[in-house]
């Protein structure tokens, strides 16, 4: 084990459903867990919210375009960059926190997504970066939110706001 202070901080999101904490793997992927902690360290994450919920699968958010205010569609927004992606075997099983991408493996920014099942179809073409280590029972409030299908016919967009107030790094208690 690193003695690196920075290796034993969390983050503590705190939502409309309650808070959920989540460690980071940041041997399995240093670069991303740079990113999550910068940004949310920045407020980036602050005042969004989960934008698509699948009920089984997993639950997203990080996109700023869902901020009030903003005018993009929701899951179409990042930081202005992408980042390299970091594949490992770590399985996607519930709780499991991991970056969403668009086809292109080297596509992923701020959008994150927790598993509320297990998604083997995942594993090795996503980049994992943390486990839930508290919250369990928010995660299953989040994944269980009412949802209506969306643009593409996926029935995942929630019918009321999930908001994802704000996320903060703390040293793990």
């Amino acid at each position: 084990m690193s003695n690196d202070p920075a290796a034993k901080e969390v983050a503590v999101l705190k939502t409309s459903c309650g808070e959920m904490t989540i460690a980071f793997w940041p041997d399995l992927a240093p670069k991303t867990v740079a990113n999550f902690k910068k940004l949310a360290r920045e407020g980036f994450y602050d005042g969004t919210a989960f934008h698509r919920i699948i009920k089984g699968f997993m639950v997203q958010g990080g996109c700023p375009n869902t901020k009030e205010g903003e005018s993009g569609p929701p899951g179409t927004g990042d930081p202005g960059y992408k980042l390299k992606a970091e594949f490992s075997a770590k399985a996607h099983v519930r709780g499991v926190i991991s970056m969403a991408r668009s086809a292109h493996p080297d596509s992923a920014g701020s959008q994150f997504f927790l598993c509320h099942g297990e998604a083997k179809s995942l594993d090795r073409q996503y980049t994992a970066f943390g486990q839930l280590i508290k919250g369990d029972e928010v995660l299953e409030q989040l994944a269980n939110v009412p949802t209506q299908a969306g643009g593409g016919g996926e029935k995942s967009v929630p019918i009321s706001r999930v908001a994802l107030e704000s996320i903060q790094i703390v040293a793990q208690p």
